[in-house]
Order: structure tokens, then C-alpha cells, then sequence
């Protein structure tokens, strides 16, 4: 180009030397901040403080993605609360409020937003408690309607495998993507009914233009359960401290939080509209847990494994001792049902379509503890399994 000749920017993004064709002074500066904007994707997680939240929130940083993540005021996470400033906002809210869900869910001007709705609360009772009906459904709708009117480029709905209608038979189960597939009168527990009726909700909202996913993960284990609302790690700290006097026969499919953490992420930037995945692993009995993890910390001791009729006569104790105690109880009568019941999810669509490989178990038991260690959660570690 002579750079004797006057040059002005043009409107096809480059510069012309016929002044006719210039921006005016008002164009150039709407086309160049238009130009030079890069649209900035921001990961909105609620629930962010729970055993899964956490772990998508922890996955999504060590990404160097920004994350905004809901966490109830007055809850507490060092472990978040404390780390990349730059990268995490922690918004206080509750689903339970409409008006914060749509403050929550802003979009700014060249946001892109990417929302995963994993807050929830989980209960291994039979009976639907108006409290977990209040979070899981009615927050649901409220996030769901606020993800809507904000419009959100991606939604992320972490269901479970309990909101799958219950197979009285052995057949393999796989995924069902209609609305009309998820009704809680097809599923046993408050908990899974709940589940069902959010699903409900999320895949209905496709309909009104949500782009939105579900994801169905199986019994959840890992590290970074702070909150204590998963009974699966409270057996196993049980048993690390000595407190465990027997493990019921059955079992049922466990799998790495940090598995369905990048399974989420996965489903949320890959998935399909309107498609739901199950991030399972595979069945493992409970006696099998209880030998790995024996192996792991060098316990020598091998708790019964106890037939579930012998457990079920126990449960009314179990449940008096747990409220003495102010613990909640490790077995109840629908958790015991949970454990002979058919666990034969397929998560082959996952794989296929998102890239899901869940490791074993082994790794994930042995990480498990050595965080507890670390943690100072099993406060009798041994230094062999310290982190």
C-alpha cells in the first residue's frame, strides 16, 4: 500500500481510500468494539459447594475457564473460596428464589453462558419431604425459567439414574429423552421422585427453546465431599473408624465424582439439545468396597456381610441410633431396596457421543482415602495413606 495516500476504516472491516465508502465516526466505533470483542463464555454452577459441584467448579478452573458458582449464604468451601480469584465468582443465592435465579443467570453484552444446574438435595428416605420437594422441583422450575429468559446458550440438568423408571426386570437400561418418560408415580423414594419431576421440567423447557441437557450419573464416591450429604462416603469413613459393625449383601453401580464432573462439562459443550446421557460405571458389591478398602489402609478387619432380610429387621434401630446421634442413618429400608435392585445402566451413549471412560473403582476408593487423610476427615489415618 503507498503510504502517501490517506487511508479510512471501511464497513468490511478493513480501510479504503475512497472517503465515500468510510465509516462515519459513529460506525467506526460500534464496528471496531464489535471486531476487537471477543465473546467471553462464563460457566454458571449451582450447587457449586456440593460433592459434584465442587468437582465441575475444580475441573472447570484447572481449565482456566470462568466460573460463577451459587452457594447458599453462610455455606462455606476454603477449598473454592480461596482459589483464582480472577477466574471464580461466588454469587450467594437460593433456587428457592426466583428473583436471585435471574440475577444469578445475567448475561451481559458478548457473554456466552454456559449453565449447569446440579443443586439439589439428597435423601435416602422413602417419603417425599416438602423441604427436598421445595429444592429439587420448585428450584428446578425457578432455574429453568430464569435460564430462559436470560437465554442461555447451553443448559446442563445433573439428574440420576433413580429418576430412569424402575425395570422390575434384569434388562439393560438405557437412556429415555421424552418428557413423558419421567413421572415420579414410575419411580420408588422422595428422592427419585423428585428427581423424576425436575427432569420433567428441564426436558418439557426444550420445547419452549432452552437448549438444554440431562445428564443421569450413578451412585456418586470421590474426594472433596466437604458437605457430608453423600451416605456411601459416610460408610466409608464408618468403617475407616472402626465404626462400621457390618455391610449389607447386594450392591449397586459406583462412580468417580470427577468422571461425572467431566462428563457434565463434556454433555454441557458437546451433548445434544433435548438428549440425556447416564455416566454410570459398573455394579460393585458392597462386600467388594469394603475388601478394596481393607487393602487400601491396611484395616484388618472385614466387616459381615449381612442378607438384606436380616439388615431390613435392623433398620428401625439404625434409624433411632442415627437421630440420638444426630447422624443421619446409614441404611434405610428404601436404600436397602436400592442395593437388589437393577443397577444395569448403560453408559455406552456417553462414550460414544461425549468421550466418557469412568475409571475403576480401586483408584478411586484409594484417592478417596487418602483425602480423608489429608483432609483431616479420618483423623486415625496412617501416614502410609496420607496425600
Amino acid at each position: 500500500m503507498n503510504m502517501d495516500k490517506k487511508v479510512y476504516p471501511a464497513k468490511n472491516g478493513t480501510v479504503c481510500e475512497n472517503p465515500k465508502e468510510r465509516l462515519t465516526d459513529g460506525e467506526s466505533l460500534q464496528k471496531s468494539t464489535h471486531s476487537s470483542r471477543v465473546r467471553r463464555r462464563i460457566y454458571a454452577v449451582t450447587g457449586a459447594f456440593g460433592h459434584l459441584g465442587n468437582t465441575v467448579v475444580r475441573a472447570l478452573l484447572k481449565q482456566g475457564e470462568k466460573v460463577r458458582a451459587l452457594a447458599l449464604p453462610g455455606d462455606t468451601c476454603p477449598s473454592l473460596e480461596n482459589r483464582d480469584p480472577g477466574k471464580l465468582e461466588i454469587f450467594r443465592g437460593d433456587v428457592r428464589d426466583p428473583e436471585a435465579m435471574r440475577a444469578f443467570f445475567r448475561k451481559e453484552e458478548g457473554d456466552e453462558l454456559f449453565a449447569l444446574h446440579g443443586a439439589g438435595i439428597v435423601t435416602i428416605s422413602s417419603k417425599v419431604d416438602p423441604s427436598v420437594y421445595d429444592v429439587n422441583v420448585n428450584g428446578t422450575m425457578n432455574v429453568v425459567r430464569a435460564a430462559l429468559e436470560q437465554k442461555v446458550d447451553s443448559f446442563l440438568y445433573a439428574s440420576s439414574v433413580h429418576a430412569l423408571p424402575v425395570q422390575k426386570d434384569l434388562r439393560v437400561i438405557e437412556e429415555l429423552s421424552e418428557p413423558e418418560n419421567f413421572c415420579p408415580d414410575l419411580v420408588e423414594g422422595g428422592y427419585a421422585k423428585t428427581k423424576a419431576a425436575a427432569t420433567r421440567i428441564v426436558l418439557e423447557s426444550v420445547r419452549e427453546g432452552l437448549p438444554a441437557k440431562v445428564v443421569h450419573p450413578s451412585g456418586i464416591i470421590g474426594p472433596w465431599d466437604r458437605s457430608g450429604g453423600n451416605h456411601l462416603m459416610e460408610m466409608i469413613l464408618s468403617y475407616l473408624e472402626g465404626r462400621l459393625p457390618a455391610c449389607v449383601r447386594g450392591g449397586y453401580d459406583f462412580v468417580d465424582v470427577r468422571d461425572v464432573a467431566e462428563g457434565c462439562i463434556s454433555a454441557l459443550e458437546n451433548g445434544r439439545t433435548g438428549e440425556c446421557y447416564i455416566l454410570s460405571n459398573r455394579h460393585y458389591e458392597m462386600k467388594e468396597i469394603i475388601r478394596m478398602l481393607a487393602q487400601i489402609s491396611g484395616k484388618k478387619r472385614i466387616c459381615p456381610a449381612l442378607p438384606i432380610k436380616v439388615a431390613a429387621m435392623g433398620v428401625p434401630f439404625c434409624e433411632w441410633n442415627a437421630k440420638r446421634r444426630n447422624r443421619r442413618p446409614l441404611f434405610t429400608g428404601y436404600s436397602l431396596r436400592v442395593l437388589k435392585s437393577n443397577d444395569k445402566f448403560s453408559h455406552e451413549k456417553a462414550g460414544r457421543e461425549l468421550g466418557y471412560h469412568p475409571r475403576d473403582l480401586y483408584d478411586t476408593l484409594e484417592d478417596t482415602v487418602k483425602w480423608m487423610a489429608a483432609s483431616g476427615k479420618w483423623k486415625k489415618a496412617q501416614n502410609q495413606v496420607t496425600a
